[in-house]
């Protein structure tokens, strides 16, 4: 989600004993429960293909991380990338509402991490204000096109 506001209530409302968050009825009126199977199930099928709402979240944790990098910026000793990668992964963790630790093990491709440290993604981020925005990918934020070139050449 990305309103705060209702980010807030659907926690609010999560937190609540006794009731599922999100249920629907029936033909018959009766009421179920939605699951993240059921959720997956709904994603494959219109996505026409085997992806999950997980594979959606690694997305945006590792667009989040390349946004975050991009405005950091680079580094000079190795102090300083430490440092770095940890604030990228602190904007990650906020935009995902999750900790560091998880957004680094399980949202964020860690081909990024790796070519932030060896310098090489300064080449793909100084790019980034000349991607073309009349490619066919008019649905695509710039930060994605570049994250598809950059997993296309590795």
């Amino acid at each position: 989600l990305k309103s705060r506001k209702l980010a807030r209530i659907v926690k609010e409302c999560k937190d609540m004993p006794g009731k599922e968050l999100f249920e629907f009825y029936d033909s018959e009126e009766n009421i179920h429960s939605i699951d993240s199977g059921m959720v997956n199930n709904y994603i494959r099928t219109i996505a026409e293909g085997e992806f999950t709402a997980k594979d959606f979240r690694t997305w945006a944790g590792t667009v989040s991380a390349l946004v975050a990098f991009n405005e950091i910026g680079s580094f000079e000793t190795t102090t300083e990338m430490n440092q770095k990668i940890a604030t990228a992964f602190d904007s990650v963790a906020k935009q995902l509402g999750n900790t560091r630790a998880v957004c680094k093990n399980h949202y964020v491709h860690p081909l990024i991490v790796d070519l932030y440290k060896e310098k090489k993604l300064e080449k793909y981020l100084s790019d980034l204000e000349v991607i073309e925005l009349t490619d066919g990918q008019k649905d695509l934020l710039a930060e994605e096109k570049l994250l598809l070139k950059i997993l296309e050449k590795n």
